[in-house]
């Protein structure tokens, strides 16, 4: 009979190979996923402040605020329709209107008063105002004449000026902080001091209505 020689199969290395090679790709592709995970976004809070800073500035409305150290008060004369009191001039530019009022219209001679006859007057003014300058920055400037020292005109100044506001709040129906008072004195006078015709037009109020062009 003859000898069957029966041995154990022996394990190709082959599939141990292959076996280690799948694990190594396998550790690779999860070592890779891993190192190039996609970062949560990061936000810079500064970047965003400024932007968004810079967004509501963009809505912010900027009203033209009058210099009203820097009115001339020779400028050309007007003619408004609405004007027909001789005693009212109105001058202006493309930048602003006056109404220029005598002081013998409005106060008597030294006094901050007004007098009962100067409301027709300062009627005309104030429809005009709302008629024309609605939104407007009105300033009202008391001017008086060189005559005394300078401390009592620019006092005398500025409180026929309060005057013409008060009425101009109370009764010509402009808002209380649409009017600014100024008080010039004896300075910048529109006509030579030396004369008694030239002090008179010196002693005056003058109504300056300055338009708000962010509000056209």
């Amino acid at each position: 009979m003859a000898q069957l020689d029966v041995q154990p199969k022996k394990h190709s290395s082959t599939w141990l190979w292959i076996i280690f090679f799948i694990l190594a790709v396998g550790a690779a592709v999860l070592l890779y996923n891993g190192c190039n995970r996609t970062s949560p976004l990061r936000v810079d809070a500064t970047d965003t402040t400024a932007h968004d800073s810079t967004k509501k500035d963009s809505n912010v409305i900027v009203t033209t605020q009058p210099d009203w150290n820097k009115i001339d008060l020779n400028i050309p004369k007007e003619q408004y329709d609405e004007i027909t009191d001789t005693a009212i001039i109105v001058k202006g530019n493309d930048q602003y209107t006056i109404y220029s009022l005598g002081e013998n219209i409005l106060f008597k001679k030294g006094q901050s008063t007004l007098q009962p006859s100067s409301e027709v007057t300062l009627k005309q003014v104030a429809s005009s105002l709302i008629k024309r300058y609605k939104d407007a920055n009105i300033g009202v400037y008391g001017h008086t004449d060189s005559v005394g020292n300078t401390a009592t005109n620019k006092a005398l100044g500025e409180a026929r000026a309060k005057a013409v506001k008060e009425w101009l709040n109370k009764k010509g129906g402009l808002p209380d902080d649409q009017v600014s008072v100024h008080s010039l004195g004896e300075q910048q006078p529109v006509a030579p001091n030396s004369t008694e015709s030239g002090r008179a037009l010196n002693r005056s109020v003058e109504i300056v209505a300055f338009p708000n062009k962010a509000a056209q």
